[in-house]
């Protein structure tokens, strides 16, 4: 099978080519490197089932040859980045899938689109099954990035609908793992880095929000099964298993040795307070349960960000202040136990 991933040189996407050169697929990686890393595909160029194709999917989708399947991964997905990139990521929500989903609909290709929990919103309903519709502020400071999945969750049923392209939805929950960049302000990633470093943990709220990680191996098995399924979806990919973010930094200190303090911030504007996924349906129709638990991803994690210390320095420096699950901010702490202060 020969697949064309957007987004291929991101933290997931260099994870999906990988897997899917593994098992003998050719992979036509198509990515400008906004905010994915030219070293995640590095050990791939000299790969002859491997290419790659530079440019931006919201002007265009060229790729030549045949093509059996698309994976359209390609957006800015940590916070930083569509916050910094806002008109960028509403435009790769759109015009970006509707090219992709042109190409995939030209060549009778399967089409998996990675779309988020982030649809979900701040959920008013827990746990999140698929038939929960979300509650969204569609003009908050997440919205650039929520409702770009949500029109092209839209735009990709209509492609299944109106013209017979053979579509399938994924709904990503938190993933974590290697090839996470150190300066990106998601939670895991921001705590081993300041952990490592015996900075103080920043946790917003009193830390009780909670979240269901995935390690990324876990999580490339699901698009795989979706490559090569017809589920059209949507179809939760996601850990169930849910930890709240006091939990995730008391993780981090046991697993670094850290001996750093966890400092308290306010909260973020529409910033989820529970978030798990409901997985019955993946499980029932791709067969698909995640495997490696929380501790053993996260050792993981840790060896991987501490074998590159001087990126962490590096990364250090730009989300020292604070980071929200996400969102780097230059929050101000307040003392350890002290109220939180809801924004």
């Amino acid at each position: 099978m020969r697949v064309a991933v957007t987004g291929g040189g991101g933290f997931l996407g260099s994870h999906l080519c990988e897997a899917l050169l593994r098992r003998g697929d050719e992979v036509v990686c198509v990515d400008d490197f906004s905010t994915g890393d030219p070293a995640n595909i590095a050990p791939f160029l000299g790969n002859p089932a491997f290419e790659l194709v530079r440019g931006d999917v919201s002007r265009s989708v060229e790729v030549s040859g045949t093509v059996d399947a698309v994976a359209h991964l390609a957006s800015p997905a940590s916070p930083p980045d569509y916050l910094a990139r806002p008109l960028e990521t509403l435009a790769v929500g759109s015009r970006g899938t509707e090219n992709a989903l042109r190409l995939a609909a030209r060549h009778d290709a399967r089409f998996v689109l990675a779309s988020t929990s982030e649809v979900y919103g701040d959920p008013q309903v827990h746990p999140q099954d698929e038939t929960y519709w979300g509650h969204v502020n569609p003009v908050g400071p997440r919205s650039v990035y929520d409702e770009a999945k949500r029109f092209s969750e839209s735009l990709t049923q209509a492609y299944r609908t109106s013209r017979g392209t053979n579509t399938g939805i994924m709904r990503i929950f938190n993933t974590y793992g290697p090839r996470m960049r150190p300066h990106d302000g998601r939670v895991v990633s921001s705590f081993v880095v300041q952990a490592l470093a015996g900075e103080p943990l920043t946790v917003y709220g009193d830390g009780k929000q909670t979240r269901s990680f995935c390690y990324v191996d876990d999580l490339v098995r699901g698009i795989v099964a979706m490559l090569d399924h017809d589920e059209p979806g949507p179809v939760n990919l996601g850990n169930p298993v849910e930890l709240t973010v006091l939990q995730l930094a008391e993780m981090v200190l046991d697993l670094t040795g850290s001996r750093a303090e966890v400092q308290f911030h306010s909260l973020p504007v529409d910033d989820p307070t529970r978030r798990r996924p409901v997985i019955t349906r993946a499980a029932e129709r791709l067969g698909w349960n995640p495997e490696v638990d929380i501790e053993d991803g996260l050792r993981r994690t840790v060896e991987w960000f501490a074998a590159r210390p001087d990126d962490v320095a590096a990364a250090l420096r730009a989300i020292r202040g604070g980071q929200q699950d996400g969102v780097v901010t230059a929050a101000e702490p307040r003392p350890v136990g002290a109220t939180p202060v809801a924004s």
